[in-house]
């Protein structure tokens, strides 16, 4: 039973030979029945013309006969064999005279419904006898042996002699049509059996490729499947990107939990051996501190690789967002903890909308950390001044601060994944400002760092306004 099962889900399976076979095989077995119809009346088409010249032969022969004898009513024995011989049934004849009437014949034959000229050849025509159709011919020719008379000579036939010899001829091209059939279908088969052998070169140096995620390329891929590959590489390039995000996030969290999470361990066996209380509440302040370090380690590591996910709309797919909006709004939500840590946080913005494209919570995002960054590197007494404005081209977003500032030596290394200014006694990762230029890449803004006028530091975004901005 699992056999027949797993063999039915391989049946039910996308195939490319059983799709390719279906596209080629169906229309090419449309194609060949069309081909047996076109035959088919072409072979009717040309017993017609066949049985067309006979049937004017036959009228031909008729007025032939009545000119050389005089008509007496009836023709000779002999005349009227060869006249009504039909192997399917029979032929069918009348002589009318203009004066006399009809003369002779073996039906009651319609004319064409259209004049017949005298001394004309004959004229061809469709008529029937009763529910059975025929074939005739008539003409017009005068009468030898009486001067002012002109006689009506008409020859019918059935059809069935035409079909039949029309079937005949099918008959005869069917089992050509079927050694074509066989052939068609022996090509297209090998055709697509051979075409798909193409892959199996890329298919077995992709099989021995194990775990490495690197370019496919193209040296033996076809035409055909160039649009699937590079789908497949560019797939394996947000892959290796994923996986080296994972990598550092790792190798980032090892190196920076590792000093914090072995002071917690320090402090707690020192906990443990000392019974004196002040040293034991110093221990516990030492744990408290260095848990809230790795926490925030933790939060920023991770900030900083979820801005860094590929997975994330770049710069043309963001929506646009007003700066003086979304940028007051964040501001607002950190003025209780100015506040508690007795500092001054304020905003100068502008009062016509700001426009540009970006993610409105990253930009929340980038004014918390230089917040953050500000309020640990000022400290308490001092005042942070966010502001937006529009300097040409560019909305600037800056944060700055009147604390005591960055040396020009250490400005140009601001930005960089952990590091913290040397001879500053507050705990940092080192990843809040990271983080801000990682975002700011994401929304094509840069990123400047400059002195304060207040003689602190001053971190400027200078994102790209939009167009119509721009003009006005």
């Amino acid at each position: 039973m699992p056999e027949r099962r797993h063999a039915a889900q391989r049946s039910a399976r996308p195939s490319l030979r059983r799709r390719l076979l279906t596209f080629l095989l169906v229309p090419v077995l449309g194609v060949l029945l069309l081909d047996a119809v076109v035959v088919y009346f072409a072979a009717l088409a040309y017993s017609n013309r066949v049985h067309d010249s006979d049937l004017s032969d036959s009228a031909l022969t008729l007025s032939e006969m009545i000119g050389n004898d005089a008509l007496r009513g009836e023709l000779t024995a002999q005349a009227r064999f060869l006249l009504e011989y039909d192997p399917d049934g029979r032929n069918y004849y009348t002589v009318v005279s203009d004066r006399h009437g009809r003369m002779i014949g073996n039906a009651e034959l319609a004319g064409p419904g259209e004049p017949v000229a005298t001394d004309s050849p004959p004229l061809l025509y469709d008529t029937s006898l009763g529910h059975r159709p025929l074939r005739g011919a008539i003409m017009r020719v005068p009468n030898h042996h009486e001067d002012g008379d002109v006689l009506t000579i008409t020859v019918a036939e059935n059809l069935r002699d035409r079909h039949a010899r029309a079937r005949e001829i099918l008959l005869l091209t069917l089992p050509i049509e079927a050694l074509l059939i066989v052939a068609v279908l022996s090509l297209v088969w090998f055709g697509v059996s051979h075409g798909l052998g193409v892959l199996e070169p890329l298919t077995a140096r992709l099989s021995r490729r194990g775990h490495d995620l690197g370019p496919i390329g193209e040296e033996d891929v076809p035409v055909e499947i160039l649009p699937l590959t590079r789908t497949i590489d560019d797939l394996f390039a947000r892959m290796r990107n994923m996986l080296g995000l994972q990598e550092r996030f790792i190798a980032d969290a090892a190196h920076q939990l590792r000093t914090p999470l072995a002071g917690i361990q320090l402090h707690v066996e020192r906990y443990e051996a000392i019974a004196d209380p002040t040293q034991r509440e110093e221990a516990l302040r030492h744990v408290h501190r260095l848990a809230a370090r790795a926490a925030r380690t933790s939060a920023q590591l991770l900030a900083l690789t979820r801005t860094q996910s590929p997975d994330l709309p770049d710069h043309d797919g963001m929506a646009v967002i007003d700066l003086s909006t979304v940028v007051p709004e964040a501001v607002a939500m950190r003025v209780h903890q100015a506040l508690a840590l007795g500092m001054d946080l304020g905003y100068e913005g502008l009062e016509t909308p700001c426009l540009v494209r970006g993610d409105a919570l990253q930009v929340q995002e980038v004014i918390d950390n230089l917040i953050d960054n500000a309020f640990h590197y000022a400290g308490r007494g001092h005042s942070v001044t966010v502001s937006v404005a529009c300097d040409g081209g560019d909305a600037v977003l800056a944060v700055e601060d009147d604390g005591p500032g960055v040396e020009d030596v250490f400005l140009t290394q601001l930005g960089e994944r952990f590091f913290r200014v040397p001879g500053v006694d507050e705990d940092g990762t080192g990843l809040g400002l990271a983080i801000v230029e990682s975002i700011a890449e994401r929304h094509a803004a840069r990123v400047i760092f400059l002195h304060a006028t207040a003689g602190g530091l001053r971190v400027e975004l200078r994102f790209p306004l939009q167009p119509d901005q721009k003009a006005g």
